[in-house]
C-alpha cells in the first residue's frame, strides 16, 4: 500500500475510534447518571484517547488500546464469567478493532521513522504486530481469544443430572382412564392431561432412525381474508381405532388414516372470520366420548336412533358447540339443536367474535365441560368467563358455574345472562371422574393490568386453578397461583394429574404450571400443596386507585429466573448493550411482581409465560416432569385514560368494532402499552438463553437437569444455527420407551430427548413453525408413530403452513 493510502487508512481509523469514544463516553455517562456501570464512560475516553494518539502517529497508540482490551476482558469475566453469548456483546468491537489497529496500513504510520524511498528496510519501523507497542496489543488479543475458546465450549446455565428409573407404580390409577395404549383419545392423551404414552417401541436407541412416514397438507393456512395476526395451527390431533382427528384454523374437522395418511372425512364448519372481530383463530384440538357402555351388559349403549354413539366436540370460533360422528363426520342432530349448542346463549354484551373457545372441552361419561375466552385488555364489558356443563347425549344445560356468582350453579333461567367481566377459563382442563371433579385453569378479569375495581370473588379466583365438583358444579376448592394479578399471569396451563409416592404413601396429586415459572403440586382431593408453597414478600407501590399484593405464592420446585441486572444486558454489541442497560435504569423493576407504572415497568418473566398452553409431560411411573421453560422479559407501562371514546394507544377514535382496539382497556382508568424488552436492532434486551428442556422430580421439587434448547436458524436475518437457547411455545409429549418429543421452538424442528439425561437424540426439519404439542401413537401395521403439526404461529412470527406430518421407524 502506497504511503497517502495508508494515511487514508489511519485517518479512517481515527475517525471510526472518536465515534466509538464518543458514543460510549455519552452513553456511558448517561447511564452513570442513571446509577449503573462506570465501564462504558471510561471504555469511551479511552476510545478518544487512542483516536489522538493515532492522529499524532504516536506508537503509545496501541498500548492505549491494550490497556482498553485487557480491562474490559476482566470486567466483562467479573460480570459474565465463561458465558460465550455475554463476553461476544462486550468484547466483539473491541477485538475487531484492535485487529484492525495491527495492520500494517495502519502500524507503519507509527512512530518517527519513515521508510526511504518507498522500500522499506528491515527493521525501518518501529512498531507492527510483533514489534514496539504492538507487542501488548497482540497479546492481549491473543488471551482474548483463548477466553473467547474456552467460553465457547463451557455452558454455565447447564445442569447435569439423570432422572430416577420407573418406580413401583402408584396404586389407584396414576396413568389416568384406561385406554389402549396405542389411542391418543383427549388433548393430553387422557383426561388426566399428562400428555405421555405406554408405548415402547420408540427407545433411546432407535429413536435416531425415525423418519418420515407420510405428510399431509390440509390446505388451510392462515393470510385469508378477515384473518387475525393471531391466527394459528395449534392442533394435537386426537387418534381413535385407526383414525386421527384434526381440526384446522378455520374451523375444518379432518379425518385421516392413522397409519397411511389418507383423508378419510372433511367437515367445514362455515365460519366466516370477516363477519368476527376475532383476536385469535386458532383450534388446539377436538374431544372425543366412546359410545357409552351398558352398565347391565357392558357392551356399547345406541343413543336415540343409533347414530352417533360415539362423538366427536368442536367449539367453533363463532361461538357453537358441535357434535360429530367419528364415522363419516356428520352432524349429530340430537345434541342440542340440529347437532350444536348455541354458547352465545346467555351471555352478555354479544359480539360476533369477541368469545368463543379455542381449547377443547373436557368429556366425562355423561358430560362436556367448555370454558372460553374473551377479548384481552379491550374493555371492562366484556363477555362472562363462565363455565358450562352439557349433557353429552342431548345438550341440555346440566349446570354453569360462573366465577362471579359461585355457588349458583344451577342452570341459569330464560331471560338472565351471566356476570360481565367475570374470570374465564380459555385453557385446557383436566378431570378425575373417580373423584368426581373437574379442574380448571383461570384466567383474569380484564383488565390485566389494572385491578382496583375488582370483586371480592374476582379477588378469590382470578388467576387460580379451581377444581368443581363434576355433579353439581360447586366449588369443591380453589387454589390461587397468583394474588390480585397484575400482570397477565393468568394460569395458561392443562394441569396434569398423576398419582405422587410421597413419604412412602400414595398420593393423587395435581401438578399446575404457571406463566411466572412455578410448578405447584397440589393434592387435588383438596388443593392443599405437596410440595411446599412458600408466601414471599412482593413489591408495593401499585397505580393510584390500585393496590399490590404483600405477597405472592412460590413453590419449592420453581422455573422463576434470577432477578435481572445491568450485566444481564445484551445486544449484538456494546453499544446496544448499553442502551438496553439504559433502558433498564429508566424502568421500575423491583424484581418479580413488580407493579405495571406510569413511567414504565419490567415485567420478568414476561406475560409470554416461561410456561403456556402447551403445559409440561409427567410420567406417571418415574414421577418426574418434562418441561419447556421460556424466559422473556415484557414491559408494562400504563396510560391515563380521559374517556372511553379516544384511542391511547393507537391513537385516533374507538372503532365501532373492539378488535382494533387491544390494551385500550375502555371503562378503566388506564389503558396499557405492551412490548417485548428488545434493543434498538430488535433482539432480546436480555442475554441469552431463552429457552430450555429441563426435567423435575416431582416427589422432591427438584430439577435434575436442565439443557439450553433450539437455535437461531429461522429468527435472524442470516440462518445462522447457534445453539443459543430458543423460546418455545407449544407443549412437550414423553413415552415410557424413554423418549420425549417437542417442535414448539421458534426453529422449524421436531426433536427427541432422552428422558433420563435429556441429551438430544434427533431432529428432523420442519417446512413451518412447530407451535403445537406432539402426540404418538400404534398405527394399524404396529409401528409407533410420533405425529407434528407445522402450522406456524402468527403473532410469533413463524413461517405459517398446513403439514400434519407422522415419522416411524423404518419397516
Amino acid at each position: 500500500m502506497t504511503q497517502s493510502k495508508r494515511s487514508v487508512a489511519l485517518s479512517v481509523m481515527v475517525i471510526l475510534l472518536a465515534i466509538l469514544g464518543l458514543g460510549a463516553l455519552g452513553g456511558g455517562l448517561w447511564l452513570i447518571l442513571l446509577g449503573g456501570s462506570w465501564y462504558y464512560a471510561i471504555a469511551g475516553l479511552l476510545f478518544l484517547t487512542t483516536a489522538v494518539l493515532l492522529l499524532k502517529r504516536s506508537p503509545a497508540a496501541l498500548s492505549v488500546y491494550a490497556l482498553l482490551v485487557i480491562g474490559t476482558l476482566i470486567w466483562a469475566l467479573w460480570e459474565a464469567g465463561l458465558d460465550w453469548w455475554p463476553l461476544s456483546a462486550r468484547g466483539d468491537v473491541i477485538a475487531v478493532v484492535g485487529f484492525l489497529l495491527l495492520l500494517p496500513w495502519i502500524t507503519r504510520r507509527l512512530g518517527d521513522r519513515e521508510p526511504m524511498a518507498g522500500v522499506p528496510a528491515p527493521g525501518a519501523y518501529p512498531v507492527g504486530a510483533f514489534r514496539g507497542t504492538g507487542i501488548p496489543l497482540t497479546a492481549s488479543l491473543v488471551i482474548v481469544l483463548l477466553v473467547a475458546v474456552a467460553s465457547w465450549f463451557t455452558d454455565p446455565h447447564r445442569i447435569d443430572g439423570t432422572l430416577p428409573p420407573p418406580r413401583q407404580a402408584a396404586s389407584g390409577g396414576g396413568s389416568g382412564p384406561a385406554i389402549p395404549d396405542g389411542e391418543w383419545q383427549a388433548y393430553g392423551r387422557t383426561g388426566y392431561g399428562q400428555r405421555y404414552s405406554p408405548l415402547t417401541g420408540i427407545t433411546p436407541d432407535n429413536v435416531d432412525r425415525l423418519q418420515a412416514a407420510w405428510t399431509y397438507e390440509t390446505g388451510d393456512e392462515r393470510g385469508q381474508p378477515g384473518d387475525p395476526k393471531e391466527t394459528t395451527f395449534e392442533v394435537t390431533p386426537l387418534k381413535i381405532g385407526n383414525r386421527l382427528f384434526l381440526c384446522s384454523p378455520h374451523q375444518h374437522v379432518i379425518a385421516l388414516d392413522a397409519t397411511t395418511g389418507k383423508e378419510v372425512w372433511r367437515r367445514d364448519l362455515q365460519i366466516d372470520p370477516k363477519q368476527l372481530a376475532l383476536q385469535h383463530l386458532t383450534c388446539r384440538g377436538l374431544s372425543y366420548r366412546p359410545a357409552p357402555q351398558s352398565e347391565a351388559s357392558g357392551s356399547a349403549a345406541s343413543t336415540a336412533g343409533g347414530a352417533c354413539a360415539a362423538r366427536l366436540f368442536m367449539p367453533t370460533a363463532d361461538g357453537r358447540l358441535v357434535a360429530l360422528n367419528p364415522e363419516d363426520g356428520s352432524i349429530c342432530t340430537g345434541f342440542g339443536e340440529n347437532g350444536q349448542v348455541n354458547l352465545w346463549a346467555n351471555m352478555p354484551n354479544v359480539r360476533p367474535g369477541a368469545y368463543y373457545s379455542t381449547s377443547p372441552p373436557v368429556v366425562t361419561a355423561k358430560l362436556i365441560i367448555v370454558g372460553g375466552t374473551v377479548l384481552d385488555n379491550v374493555s371492562t364489558k366484556e363477555q362472562s368467563g363462565v363455565v358450562r356443563a352439557f349433557d353429552a347425549d342431548s345438550g341440555r344445560l346440566v349446570w354453569n358455574w360462573d366465577s362471579a356468582r359461585p355457588d349458583q350453579t344451577a342452570p341459569i333461567a330464560d331471560g338472565q345472562t351471566y356476570t360481565v367481566n367475570s374470570p374465564n377459563s380459555w385453557s385446557i382442563a383436566s378431570v378425575d371422574e373417580a373423584l368426581g371433579m373437574v379442574y380448571l385453569p383461570l384466567g383474569n378479569q380484564p383488565p390485566d393490568q389494572f385491578g382496583g375495581n375488582r370483586s371480592p370473588e374476582v379477588e378469590r379466583f382470578s388467576s387460580s386453578v379451581v377444581a368443581l365438583d363434576l355433579a353439581t358444579g360447586q366449588v369443591r376448592w380453589v387454589f390461587q397461583t397468583v394474588h390480585h394479578d397484575l400482570w397477565d399471569y393468568d394460569v395458561p396451563a392443562q394441569p396434569s394429574l398423576i398419582d405422587l409416592t410421597v413419604n412412602g404413601r400414595t398420593v393423587p396429586a395435581l401438578v399446575q404450571p404457571t406463566k411466572q415459572g412455578e410448578l405447584f403440586v397440589l393434592d387435588r382431593r383438596t388443593g392443599q400443596p405437596v410440595l411446599p408453597v412458600t408466601e414471599k414478600p412482593a413489591p408495593q407501590g401499585a397505580a393510584e386507585g390500585d393496590h399490590a399484593a404483600p405477597t405472592q405464592p412460590v413453590s419449592a420446585l420453581s422455573y422463576d429466573p434470577p432477578p435481572l441486572t445491568g450485566a444481564d444486558m445484551w445486544g449484538a454489541t456494546m453499544f446496544d448493550q448499553l442502551a438496553c442497560r439504559i433502558a433498564l435504569k429508566r424502568l421500575r423493576y423491583d424484581g418479580r411482581f413488580t407493579p405495571p407504572s406510569l413511567q414504565g415497568s419490567l415485567v420478568y418473566p414476561g406475560n409470554f409465560g416461561v410456561f403456556n398452553w402447551g403445559s409440561v409431560a409427567v410420567d406417571p411411573q418415574r414421577q418426574v416432569a418434562f418441561t419447556t421453560p421460556t424466559y422473556l422479559a415484557f414491559v408494562s407501562q400504563l396510560v391515563p385514560r380521559q374517556n372511553d371514546k379516544d384511542l391511547y394507544v393507537q391513537g385516533g377514535e374507538r372503532p365501532q368494532f373492539s378488535l382494533p382496539a387491544l390494551n385500550e382497556n375502555f371503562g378503566a382508568p388506564y389503558a396499557i402499552k405492551l412490548a417485548p424488552f428488545v434493543s434498538v436492532l430488535g433482539l432480546p434486551c436480555q442475554a441469552p438463553p431463552w429457552g430450555y428442556v429441563a426435567a423435575a422430580d416431582l416427589t422432591t421439587g427438584k430439577v435434575v437437569w436442565k439443557h439450553k434448547n433450539g437455535t437461531t436458524r429461522d429468527a435472524s436475518p442470516v440462518p445462522l444455527p447457534f445453539r443459543m437457547g430458543v423460546p418455545n411455545l407449544g407443549g412437550p409429549v414423553m413415552t415410557a420407551g424413554g423418549v420425549a418429543f417437542l417442535s414448539g421452538t421458534i426453529d422449524y424442528y421436531v426433536r427427541a430427548y432422552d428422558v433420563s439425561t435429556g441429551k438430544q437424540l434427533w431432529e428432523s426439519r420442519l417446512p413451518a413453525g412447530g407451535q403445537a404439542t406432539p402426540m404418538t401413537y400404534q398405527g394399524e401395521d404396529g409401528r409407533q408413530y410420533v405425529l407434528v403439526v407445522a402450522g406456524g404461529h402468527g403473532s410469533l412470527g413463524t413461517k405459517g403452513g398446513d403439514s400434519v406430518i407422522a415419522y416411524a421407524l423404518p419397516k
